[in-house]
């Protein structure tokens, strides 16, 4: 028998189930499938939420050992639990997952746990442990996200050779850790284990760490986890990976060429990326398109070439932000229901949780220069900041780029303590149209971590106060 509904998202993500609570809340009738055991997706199970618990927990084992002293308190000694760590990561991701199931039932989403495939262009199948079900759509929405990339002669086994997922639950410290790949992802977990321990070295293709982010911020973050014990080696791509001993073998080279080096590691992490998932959805059977990325196409609407399918989140364009994705969801949900709403994804910030962390929104220097927009920069450090001073915090600075002619605020790079928190107030006023002598103007309380942003904006007219 099949079911039938208002909406059904496939995938249960954070565009998933934000979608799913907000159809919910306005009166459709709606489901939310995902082949997993809990909703929630990759962000809840095995991305950000549990590697921000372990970076949260591994950053707090420095303060003790490390930074108590300078305030005034000293402890005998401190040790790593790791077992106890890690169930910690397991009590915050599966009381997400509970807060999500109630959300669930609060708003009437029906929740089928099992792997969907389009049939057609408007019913799916879910096969799921009790069998198979029918559903279908007025709107069908995938929702389904993104999987980890595989590099050519490096055999991702969750043993020595893992990915991302397989580093958030290593059974011990390894010895000697190297990382595929110096993005967000290998930075993020590359902070955990350094901080518990471990030896970090990162093979790089590009010339730099971080690509996208603003170079000048790119190139301080580099000295300050260098500082940190980090080395990278960039500018060299691996070609091959194999268990030697109790470890494992990594081989790279330049990469425009040269002799091939190995170098020796207990356990080798692949971080190089993500693409769409789209297998085994039947898109086929639906007829629905791709694009030249192997991601679904989709116009400005989240609409398919198929009416009444849509796609939203990591399988279309754009950036893989689990914000993006639930915003796309809860605009599209919006939407079907009649009421105008669109994402504005030049004010979606993005944010590094090393320490310190580093966060953004809208414009780099090279991308205004790449496309001759006449812009100034203004810039305030965080060692000139009372508070960061307080909190013996004080790598890193704060920039502001402005409009050269109107002042209208193009970009905002944090490089700091609570980087990713402050950047929302330049998130605001961009959504706004703010200009910088706007956040100049704006009163900050004395003494805070916000007050780079006044006095980077006051610098864009080269007043600022300091301290």
């Amino acid at each position: 028998m099949t079911e039938t509904y208002d909406v059904i998202l496939i995938g249960g993500g954070p565009a998933g189930y934000q979608a799913a609570i907000r159809a919910g809340q306005l009166g459709l009738k709606v489901a939310c499938v995902d082949d997993n055991l809990s909703f929630g997706g990759t962000c809840l199970r095995v991305g950000c939420i549990p590697s921000k618990a372990l970076l949260e927990s591994s950053e707090r084992l420095v303060l003790a050992r490390e930074h108590l002293a300078e305030h005034g308190v000293e402890v005998a000694s401190v040790a790593l639990n790791l077992e106890k760590m890690m169930a910690q990561k397991v009590k915050v991701v599966s009381g997400l997952a509970q807060g999500i199931e109630y959300l669930f039932r609060k708003n009437k989403v029906v929740g089928v746990k099992g792997r969907a495939r389009f049939v057609g262009p408007d019913r799916i199948v879910v096969a799921a442990t009790e069998g198979e079900r029918e559903l279908t759509a007025k709107h069908l929405v995938i929702a389904t996200g993104s999987e980890i990339i595989n590099l050519p002669g490096v055999t991702v086994d969750e043993a020595r050779i893992v990915s991302s997922s397989g580093a958030l639950s290593l059974e011990r410290v390894p010895g000697r850790l190297v990382i595929i790949g110096a993005g967000i992802i290998g930075l993020e977990l590359g902070s955990v284990w350094r901080r518990l321990g471990a030896e970090v070295t990162i093979l790089e293709y590009l010339d730099r760490i971080t690509p996208g982010v603003d170079a000048e911020v790119a190139k301080t973050h580099q000295k300050i986890l260098e500082k940190d014990g980090f080395k990278f080696r960039l500018g060299v791509k691996v070609v091959g990976a194999r268990h030697a001993g109790e470890g494992v073998a990594v081989q790279f080279q330049p990469r425009d060429g040269g002799a091939e080096e190995t170098i020796e590691a207990d356990i080798l992490l692949s971080a190089v990326g993500r693409r769409p998932f789209t297998e085994g959805l039947g898109l086929d059977a639906a007829g629905v398109q791709l694009d030249e990325r192997g991601r679904i196409a989709v116009d400005e609407r989240f609409r398919t070439n198929v009416p009444g399918v849509y796609a939203i989140g990591d399988v279309i364009r754009g950036a893989r932000l689990g914000h993006k994705a639930s915003e796309e969801g809860v605009v599209l949900m919006e939407q079907l229901a009649g009421i105008g709403a669109s994402v504005d994804y030049e004010t979606i910030p993005s944010i590094i949780y090393t320490a310190p962390e580093v966060a953004w929104v809208g414009r780099t220097e090279e991308e205004l220069k790449a496309h001759s927009v006449a812009y100034r920069a203004g810039k305030f450090p965080f060692n000139a900041n009372a508070r960061a001073r307080a909190q013996t915090a004080t790598d890193g600075f704060a920039k502001v780029l402005a409009d050269a002619k109107t002042d209208r605020v193009l970009g905002v790079h944090v490089i700091g303590p609570n980087a990713g928190t402050i950047i929302h107030e330049a998130v605001a006023f961009m959504a706004f149209g703010g200009a910088a002598e706007d956040m100049a103007r704006v009163t900050h309380a004395h003494p805070t971590l916000s007050e780079v942003l006044k006095e980077a904006a006051l610098a864009v007219e080269g007043r600022p106060l300091g301290i």
